[in-house]
């Protein structure tokens, strides 16, 4: 907990610094009130102890302007005997937490900063829970309102507190780390370490070292023993990144650890008891990568004790508005930008991407706008160009009488500038129903309309537009 002491009494400000420091806290001195104002910037207090008489800056004016400025920190005032009226005036008109008369008691004034830090933190966590109510849908970092979301957030609830191993699988850029982090945050093990390797990133001798550790002298570059991410990771969580990228030799090594929770290093002789909860993640479809030689069958097995499916962002529009306040209030904090919003055409715009880089590609788009930005809000102007010029491809059973798109590669398609919103709807439309092969309840819930909506629209393109066998 840091405290701004404020006093102008050289001798007073100094033992004061050096009592409360010894108490645990730490503490940043100011000369006047003028000298606490430049330094809260810098030191950001969560408790003030200031002096009521001072020079250029007296303590009442200094805890008049932090009001003025919003700044809602917890305030000790040091009065003489004569000026306890003014103290305590001070104390109800500028909310400050109390008052303490020269001489100090250490006593009293311990028990005040003790108060006083109590008091900061129930600040501090009623803004961070303002600030996930505010999201409307927040676990940890996960951000999202959709029932997809919903989903992801009640299996992350239900399986945290149990010493179940998890596979979490998704596309790139999905968030597979922020929910491994949300189930470590809401496990019993949150007090311990959350480590994560990438298993994709190294090859297979880097990789067992980095995994189970090495002694001095084990290969060519070992010049000293060092700890592998199991020992690191001791009485927390250890996720494994794109597991399926793992070499296969390392995969059985892996998988005699899980079993024995028991690691030696490279060149050891020893083995070590670890207490760690194994989380996984792969963007691969793991069957698909055991049917490929990829990932061996009996780890897949062991690690898929509870599988976590995240959904793509093209499978979650709904949640855009929320995940863009949090990303610009994420970017407002890391650049110094001042962004406020976005024009609502701008969401038009990002509704319309079919975003294959998932909250990832999301989040480096917004960044983007908001540096273009600075200030005020986003506008489509500060947009990547090519964003919200692709959508999702008709597979080879798409809807007859669906228009053909003017350019096809892959998985996307393009739609030219001069498209008219009805023919981008009716694109729209039939690229979900062969998306999710003609079922259309599934399709109007991807689509954010209603089923009777739905039918109407199709009804509308005219029968070549409703197949003989309709979905469910």
């Amino acid at each position: 907990m840091r405290v701004l002491i404020a006093d102008d009494e050289e001798n007073q400000r100094n033992g004061l610094r050096s009592m409360i420091s010894g108490w645990g806290f730490a503490t940043q001195v100011a000369a006047d009130g003028q000298e606490a104002l430049e330094q809260i910037p810098v030191f950001d207090p969560q408790i003030i102890l200031t002096d009521l008489m001072m020079p250029r800056l007296d303590g009442y004016e200094l805890l008049r302007q932090l009001q003025s400025r919003g700044a809602e920190i917890p305030a000790i005032v040091l009065t003489a005997f004569g000026n306890i009226e003014t103290a305590m005036n001070t104390m109800l008109d500028l909310g400050a937490f109390w008052f303490l008369e020269k001489p100090i008691q250490p006593r009293v004034l311990r028990m005040l900063l003790d108060r006083a830090a109590t008091q900061a933190r129930l600040s501090e966590e009623a803004e961070i829970l303002k600030r996930q109510l505010s999201y409307q849908g927040v676990m940890g970092d996960l951000v999202g309102v959709s029932e997809p979301m919903r989903e992801v957030f009640s299996l992350v609830q239900q399986v945290a507190p149990t010493k179940a191993q998890v596979l979490i699988t998704g596309e790139s850029g999905t968030g597979k780390e922020l929910v491994a982090r949300a189930i470590h945050q809401y496990s019993p093990r949150s007090g311990g370490p959350f480590v994560a390797i990438n298993c994709a990133a190294l090859p297979e001798t880097l990789m067992e070292s980095e995994l189970f550790g090495h002694e001095k002298g084990a290969f060519t570059g070992a010049l000293e023993r060092r700890a592998g991410c199991f020992e690191l990771a001791q009485g927390g969580t250890l996720l494994l990144d794109e597991l399926a990228e793992m070499p296969i030799g390392t995969q059985a090594k892996l998988l005699r650890v899980l079993e024995d929770s028991k690691v030696r290093r490279l060149g050891g002789k020893t083995e070590t008891t670890v207490d760690v909860r194994v989380l996984a993640a792969t963007n691969r479809p793991p069957e698909e990568a055991v049917k490929k030689g990829m990932l061996r069958e009996d780890l897949y097995y062991r690690l898929n004790v509870f599988e976590l499916k995240l959904p793509p962002l093209r499978h979650r529009l709904e949640d855009l508005p929320v995940l863009c306040d949090a990303i610009l209030r994420d970017v407002n904090e890391k650049n110094g930008t001042r962004v406020t919003g976005m024009d609502a055409d701008v969401l038009v715009r990002l509704t319309r991407h079919s975003w294959p880089g998932n909250v990832r590609e999301l989040r480096n788009a917004m960044e983007r706008a908001a540096i273009l930005a600075g200030q005020g809000p986003v506008q489509t102007g500060h947009l990547p160009p090519s964003l919200g010029t692709t959508l999702l491809a008709p597979s080879a059973d798409a809807e007859p009488g669906a228009p053909a798109p003017a350019a096809a590669t892959g998985e996307f398609i393009s739609l030219p500038v001069g498209t008219t919103v009805h023919e981008a709807e009716k694109a729209m439309i039939f690229l979900t129903l062969a998306h999710t092969k003609n079922n259309k309840t599934r399709a109007a819930e991807i689509l954010g309309i209603s089923l009777k909506t739905l039918f109407n629209k199709l009804k509308e393109y005219g029968p070549a537009a409703t197949p003989a066998t309709e979905g469910n």
